[in-house]
């Protein structure tokens, strides 16, 4: 139901472990085996007090944590993509900007069990509005025609910032039925306000990139 970026909470080398650990062994089987994988992989990972645990790996972007994700990316993504089928990806680093995104998803009525189909959508046409389940009717009214229905990105300097950014733009959007969680890096953006570090492992987000409240 939301995701955020950067994580305040992510204890010193996360990155180094996931990818020792998690991403490096799985890219060394799919050589081993002869099926080597030319895409996107996301790893879908959690942070418990037995250690780092895969969930679940999607030959895909992760949702909804690539939205706010990206929005920090400065590195061009069609070049990253490109070089990625081309064989010409080793050797390039990624380039981030500065600051914090927030992304909440907005739910049509009667998620997640029996979403709601074709209600009205009004206020998605602002910046940092990416739409999953939508659709437009024969009149060209935008419609809900899935479960999680848009991702609303806000950006600031800090998690803080953004979630405002983000909550203020949900705000201006209107779907009748719709709910939105109010929480989304709550406890993050408080937690980076105080200096604190880390909530517990069973708070923890769910990515390396981007934490996501599920």
């Amino acid at each position: 139901m939301g995701a955020y970026t950067p994580l305040p909470w992510a204890p010193s080398g996360l990155v180094d472990e996931v990818v020792r650990t998690v991403i490096q062994p799985t890219v060394d089987e799919l050589r081993r085996r002869g099926t080597p994988f030319i895409g996107l992989v996301y790893a879908g990972l959690a942070l418990t007090s037995r250690g780092l645990r895969v969930v679940e790996f999607n030959a895909r972007f992760g949702d909804p944590e690539t939205q706010p994700l990206l929005t920090r990316l400065k590195s061009p993504l069609g070049e990253l993509l490109y070089a990625a089928a081309t064989g010409d990806l080793a050797g390039r680093s990624l380039e981030w900007g500065s600051g914090a995104a927030v992304g909440v998803v907005i739910a049509a009525a009667g998620y997640p069990d029996a979403p709601r189909k074709g209600d009205p959508i009004a206020g998605a046409e602002l910046g940092g509005v990416f739409h999953a389940g939508t659709a437009q009717d024969p009149s060209g009214q935008l419609v809900s025609a899935g479960g999680r229905v848009l991702t609303v990105v806000g950006t600031g300097d800090t998690l803080a910032e953004a979630r405002e950014a983000a909550y203020a733009k949900v705000a201006q959007i209107t779907l009748p039925g719709g709910f939105h969680r109010t929480d989304i890096a709550a406890a993050a953006a408080d937690a980076e306000r105080k200096g604190d570090s880390p909530f517990s492992v069973q708070d923890a987000g769910s990515s390396t990139g981007s934490g996501s409240d599920a």
